[in-house]
């Protein structure tokens, strides 16, 4: 794949402005209308708008610059001329016949959903149904929006006379030129429907509910968008399906927290366990492991389960899981444990403050009212 920065010609750290201007200077260079029969200048044409679709989007440049691609689903065959309509505004005066040119028929629309995924099914990869929303090709008149069988359903659009599209001339920098756009009759259909369809009311689609089957590439983190080709709206007379695209949102898991491609464990250990050491089952993704932590081991340490993280995304390898101890100091103790612990603080000539206990707090409460008694007697 051609490298988006070296076609457009502009360095890896050019700002948004410079992006677009070189975009432009290409676009009208390579554009099909100027450069009629050359399938080099076409594929060029081509090519330049696919880059500039990347690099114009903020979050489509992070993404290519950090994996080489702005979509592990990226599909770039719909029409080259979107993104020079977006830039030019339709047309703008150039005299280029952008767009549809004479089609008849309608895309569908865009679509866009969010799935909620597990940690699990996102390591593994998993296909996910997502249950969506959509306007489906109508079952009554096949999509055709005539009613099935009337005659004289269908006339040619008296505005554009069929051809779906109407010409003006407009003043431009360049002079007088010629554009197009679509028939404001027909909408570009060429026709008018005087008989429509009964249940859809010619329109050619009707709402529809669908399963459809999400693929999760491994190591898929929350935010990341997936696009799946002809899983919008159905098009009108004939056109293709828009596409949908899916915003992937990430489940809390219970006892694991993710971090780019690492998955934290906090691990709570005893004073003791900590002081001496001991063996504990660690929970991952894989099935319990066995961790070792040895005497000494300080609240905030951590041990590296190595590889038992998530796949790095359309790269090769593992993250890892880290434990993450936290030492808990005991709340309450029973009489014995504190004797026991006075006793090793006493060893190891750690010096602690004298704890009164409650009956003589509450002796020396009285004692006290009783000798002021006396005083004033």
């Amino acid at each position: 794949m051609a490298d988006y920065y070296e076609l457009l010609g502009v360095d890896k750290n050019a700002n948004a402005k410079d992006i677009k201007a070189s975009y432009r200077k290409l676009a009208l260079q390579y554009h099909p209308d100027k450069n009629p029969g050359d399938k080099a200048a076409e594929d060029k044409f081509k090519q330049i708008n696919e880059a500039y679709a990347v690099l114009s989007d903020d979050q489509k440049r992070a993404r290519y610059d950090r994996y080489g691609s702005a979509d592990p689903q990226a599909n770039f065959s719909g029409d080259i001329f979107d993104i020079f309509n977006s830039v030019f505004g339709g047309g703008a005066g150039f005299g280029f016949q952008t767009g549809g040119r004479g089609q008849r028929f309608q895309q569908g629309e865009d679509l866009e959903a969010e799935l909620t995924i597990t940690l699990e099914q996102a390591r593994a990869g998993s296909t996910v149904d997502l249950d969506i929303e959509k306007l489906g090709v109508c079952g009554h008149c096949n999509g055709n929006r005539s009613e099935p069988g009337a005659e004289n359903a269908r006339q040619t659009c008296p505005t554009c006379k069929g051809a779906g599209q109407v010409r003006q001339q407009v003043q431009s920098f360049f002079g007088t030129m010629m554009t197009q756009s679509v028939c404001p009759t027909c909408r570009g259909t060429g026709e008018i429907i005087t008989a429509p369809c009964a249940k859809c009311k010619g329109a050619g689609r009707t709402r529809i509910e669908e399963k459809v089957p999400v693929n999760l590439p491994k190591g898929i983190d929350e935010g990341y968008r997936l696009k799946i080709s002809r899983q919008g709206n159905a098009g009108v007379d004939g056109g293709p399906a828009g596409d949908l695209y899916v915003y992937i949102r990430l489940e809390p898991h219970p006892q694991l927290l993710r971090r780019e491609d690492d998955l934290y464990y906090e691990l709570k250990l005893g004073f003791a366990q900590a002081a001496l050491g001991s063996s504990f089952e660690i929970p991952t993704l894989d099935g319990p492991e066995i961790l070792r932590i040895p005497a000494g081991t300080q609240s905030g340490a951590d041990f590296r389960l190595r590889g038992k993280g998530m796949p790095r995304l359309r790269q090769v390898g593992m993250g890892d899981q880290i434990v993450i101890t936290n030492v808990e100091v005991p709340e309450k103790l029973t009489p014995k444990a504190r004797e026991l612990l006075e006793e090793y603080a006493k060893e190891m000539g750690e010096e602690i403050a004298e704890h009164e206990s409650l009956v003589d707090k509450v002796k020396g409460f009285f004692g006290k009212k009783s000798k002021h008694a006396k005083a004033g007697d």
